[in-house]
């Protein structure tokens, strides 16, 4: 296994039946070390001739992947999950590289994607369909989950390891084939999976991966031997994945933003909660799905909460994530560093109370990079742009609300419903948090309430386009379709066969 395309001098390509693949075409993007702020490589864009390719591959090794048995495809996931968990180091420092990650950040994507992976391993379970005998006239019925063909996956840059796993492997493993459109930002850990999945035992064409932008999702979405995309990204963009894929006739799951909301009650452990808020807001710098950006401070424990979270936030150390005792690391590039910085400007324009702001302190070293410190606004109104809109950086919101019915309607008013916290001491105030509130992944006392494998993933609202949450069980319905079968054989009479017993 090599990770030599890392330093190449030519562009990061594509991954076509079972290799990589140049492209045709002459587009390229760029692709940044963020922490040092210079260009690092640059990314083949690809052609629809290059998704063509891709899909082509694909279908050709449906016929022989779909028709496999499942304990087939088990075995080479659980080669797959033993080969990343050998390279895990490698893959973390992928991630840090393009992305910015911390190691331990890095690290723990890891993980995160091989929990899915383990559950993929356990298909020939998770596919078994129900029988019944004889239901009349000598006819048996039973049900089969099937595949479906080809599928492909649309995944976003602040988790390019973890949510192609969300995808891939169950895609895999319900004996579909895939391709992958990764974010330009950070290609580079789709193509080292590939190699992996190739090591596995994986056959050639099964998994592709085409690097590129509009051009290849557009081409994916419209291409009439895709039957699936599954899509992680910004609201606006899951809107369009699900309105054009469905229109192509495509089954689609569709994750789009968030603005998740930490609710603190008078009664709670603000200690605890204060540790919470560093991690979920300024955790992988805020560039999460799943961040705590607004904490609804309830009654009077909002001055409390605020001093505690400040003297956490002041401790943070922000640099390159390779760097020892790293905290937080940089933005993702310099375009969203400074969309970020204007953010923090409107927030101040708008009357919210800047108590720490990101744009200052950075040293010579950091100016280099694209970094901004932990950011913490006070006395925020939900009129604010800081509150409406996702700014998927490391800026932390904070509401005062008298009572906890303001904090519940303040939430289920949010056009956003990805997930929600509530920190008490109160069991139930915990049941009536869980009962009213209208988001789909819920944590008490636990800030990012982000579901096992063998569960599922996904927001309410605008938050998720589709029917289908992403992984665990729902993940195998996306990934499959349902047969009923019907059986009598014509011709046999019922035959008295006590005296072969004897």
């Amino acid at each position: 296994m090599s990770l030599q395309f890392i330093n190449a001098a030519d562009p990061v390509g594509h991954w076509i039946n079972g290799q990589a693949d140049a492209g045709s075409g002459t587009r390229r993007g760029e692709v940044f070390d963020p922490a040092r702020g210079r260009l690092a490589r640059q990314v083949a864009l690809a052609s629809r001739a290059d998704v063509d390719r891709a899909v082509a591959a694909a279908r050709a090794a449906f016929v022989d992947w779909g028709g496999a048995a499942p304990q087939r495809r088990a075995g080479v996931m659980f080669h797959f999950r033993d080969l990343v968990e050998r390279h895990a180091a490698d893959i973390a420092r992928l991630l840090g590289a393009e992305h910015g990650k911390t190691l331990p950040d890095a690290l723990g994507e890891v993980q995160r994607g091989l929990e899915v992976i383990e559950f993929a391993c356990g298909i020939p379970q998770l596919l078994k369909g129900q029988h019944s005998h004889g239901i009349g006239g000598g006819i048996d019925h039973w049900s089969q989950r099937m595949p479906l063909g080809v599928a492909a996956g649309i995944t976003p840059f602040n988790f390019p390891f973890m949510v192609p796993m969300w995808m891939a492997p169950l895609a895999l493993a319900c004996g579909n084939t895939f391709v992958l459109k990764p974010s330009e930002r950070d290609p580079s850990p789709s193509l080292f999976a590939a190699e992996l999945l190739r090591e596995a035992g994986l056959p050639a064409g099964a998994f592709n991966v085409v690097q590129g932008d509009k051009e290849a999702v557009d081409a994916l979405l419209e291409h009439p031997d895709v039957h699936a995309v599954s899509f992680v990204g910004s609201t606006p963009i899951a809107r369009y994945i699900q309105q054009t894929g469905i229109a192509h006739g495509k089954r689609v799951q569709a994750l789009g933003g968030a603005k998740n909301h930490m609710v603190v009650m008078p009664d709670a452990d603000l200690d605890g909660a204060a540790d919470a808020l560093i991690g979920a807001g300024y955790g992988s710098a805020g560039e999460r799905c799943m961040a705590i950006s607004v904490a609804v401070a309830v009654g009077a424990c909002a001055d409390e909460l605020v001093a505690r979270v400040v003297t956490r936030a002041r401790r943070l150390k922000v640099g390159a994530g390779d760097a020892p005792n790293v905290d937080m690391g940089p933005l993702v590039t310099a375009a969203h560093r400074d969309k970020v910085a204007g953010y923090i400007a409107a927030g101040v324009a708008e009357g919210a109370t800047l108590i720490l702001d990101g744009r200052e302190g950075l040293t010579a070293e950091l100016k280099r990079g694209f970094f901004l410190n932990p950011t913490l606004f006070d006395n925020v109104q939900p009129a604010m742009s800081i509150y409406r809109e996702e700014i998927f950086g490391p800026v932390l919101c904070v509401l005062r609300v008298p009572t906890f019915a303001a904090a519940v309607e303040l939430i289920n008013r949010n056009s956003f419903a990805n997930g929600v916290a509530c920190f008490t001491r109160d069991g139930a105030t915990a049941q009536e948090f869980v009962r009213q509130i209208e988001v789909g992944m819920v944590g008490i006392n636990v800030p990012i309430p982000v579901p096992m494998a063998w569960h599922s993933f996904g927001g309410w609202k605008a938050s998720l386009f589709g029917d289908h949450h992403i992984y665990g069980e729902e993940g195998v319905r996306f990934y499959t379709r349902y047969k009923s079968v019907m059986q009598r054989w014509p011709g046999a009479a019922p035959r008295d066969l006590s005296s072969s017993c004897r």
